[in-house]
């Protein structure tokens, strides 16, 4: 499986920058880059290869192409040529999107198209924030907040030209939007480019010790009293956790989710959990959706610490937590009504 990350922010958020020094990097040899327009990234001092107007090799190993019209034809196009040996064998993939772009249809499309499902995972989302105009654009763009909802890596950028008091002012922003992602800070355009890829379902899954940082729980309950005082300036955008300490039944977390995705789907920005199955007490599921669309769940082989609640922590814009609390013990006391009856 080939990890893809998806690197959004909105115009002017120093993506281009982040971009053009991450493909300059030799940690990030044998990846191949997607992205909307070359002219948008200084490259030119850097090709070596052009096969065709799309597909550029670049000296450090990347390869970048642009997307033609569709990204899942792109896609299949760019693991055809990988299975012809036309292009270097690349282990990762990272989407560009476009400053206005909602990234939630590229999530979408690779967690739900079966056969690209087959060979591509997605690691996660970073969004780059402007730590000079952030919290203006924040204010001003719904687009912002959503691509700060959604992400797993938060990457503040220009904290060189920016005053402290500001940086700290934005953090303590995004944490209340989305406090389950980790921020990390680029000065100059500069990031630890392995800090952008040790995220997501696949490295959590895989690294059992991760699985708490990937959920952000602990972040989560520290600035909920944050979260709670913006949560009014924030088009209503709210995370929060709900934790339970007894098993849920496998029925009663599949209802829930049919429910959520059904009623709730463009509103349930992103959910993550790791839940205590009644029926695999020893194997947790580790679940991950993106408003109507769910990765199937990832069993892990056994708890990644002594705390066997299941927790899942929400991404909304609008859904109160209380509504999604009464809503699991309504489908919990259907299920066991259901069960109770004589077959």
């Amino acid at each position: 499986m080939i990890p893809v990350s998806v690197l959004t922010g909105f115009l002017g958020s120093g993506k281009t920058t982040l971009l053009a020094r991450l493909l300059r990097s030799p940690q990030l040899a044998r990846t191949a880059v997607i992205i909307n327009e070359f002219g948008e990234v200084g490259l030119d001092h850097d090709l070596i290869e052009t096969s065709e107007e799309s597909f550029v090799e670049l000296q450090t190993g990347c390869l970048c192409c642009t997307i033609r019209g569709d990204l899942m034809l792109t896609l299949e196009d760019l693991l055809a040529r990988r299975d012809a040996g036309s292009v270097a064998p690349f282990e990762r993939i990272v989407i560009e999107t476009s400053g206005l772009a909602d990234p939630a249809p590229i999530l979408h499309a690779l967690m739900g198209d079966a056969e690209i499902s087959k060979r591509l995972t997605l690691a996660g989302v970073v969004t780059t924030v402007d730590a000079v105009n952030g919290l203006a654009t924040l204010a001003r763009q719904p687009e912002s907040i959503k691509q700060v909802a959604v992400a797993d890596r938060l990457i503040v950028t220009k904290t060189d030209l920016a005053d402290r008091a500001d940086v700290d002012g934005l953090i303590t922003r995004l944490a209340a939007i989305n406090s389950s992602a980790t921020v990390l800070k680029a000065s100059f355009g500069e990031v630890d480019p392995q800090r952008l890829f040790d995220m997501g379902l696949a490295v959590a899954a895989a690294k059992r010790v991760d699985v708490q940082a990937w959920l952000g729980v602990e972040a989560q309950a520290r600035d909920h009293a944050v979260a709670r005082d913006h949560s009014a300036h924030d088009a209503e955008i709210s995370c929060f956790a709900i934790l339970r300490a007894a098993p849920i039944r496998a029925v009663t977390l599949t209802l829930l989710l049919e429910i959520l995705a059904e009623h709730c789907g463009a509103d349930l920005l992103r959910l993550k959990g790791i839940v205590n199955v009644a029926e695999s007490p020893d194997r947790p599921a580790v679940i991950h959706g993106v408003q109507h669309v769910f990765h199937p769940p990832a069993w892990l082989e056994r708890w990644p610490s002594a705390d066997r609640r299941s927790r899942l922590v929400f991404i909304t814009r609008g859904i109160p937590q209380a509504w999604v609390e009464a809503l699991l013990a309504a489908v919990e006391a259907e299920v066991c009504e259901v069960s109770a009856k004589p077959a």
